[in-house]
């Protein structure tokens, strides 16, 4: 039996000032969001606000394995998408980026 390469992902987790948290949410979902699942390629995306800080925000991108990962991060795209995001936000949001791996998914 074959075996398959793991699904890869790669998650941006933003804080953002709360006078911002509104047009930022309008922003990634209806400019950023579209714009980096179409340079991705990737499979699917989501996003979350958290929870416990109302000021966290997740971006989570799905990709078949890490090769396609490793290429979406690479591509002139991503350094577009950085830009993009930087030009936006210049103040008031800070980012962190993972990759990860999928090591296990299980269901009932």
């Amino acid at each position: 039996m074959p075996s398959t390469m793991p699904k890869a992902y790669f998650m941006v987790r933003s804080v953002v000032n709360e006078p911002l948290r509104a047009d930022f949410d309008r922003w990634y979902s209806s400019h950023h969001l579209p714009m980096a699942l179409n340079e991705f390629k990737a499979e699917k995306c989501w996003r979350f606000w958290s929870t416990l800080d109302a000021g966290v925000h997740y971006a989570v991108y799905q990709f078949a394995d890490t090769e396609r990962l490793d290429s979406a991060l690479n591509s002139e795209g991503f350094k577009m998408l950085v830009a993009d995001f930087d030009k936006a936000w210049p103040n008031g949001v800070t980012r962190t980026r993972d990759r990860l791996a999928l090591a296990e998914e299980r269901s009932i």
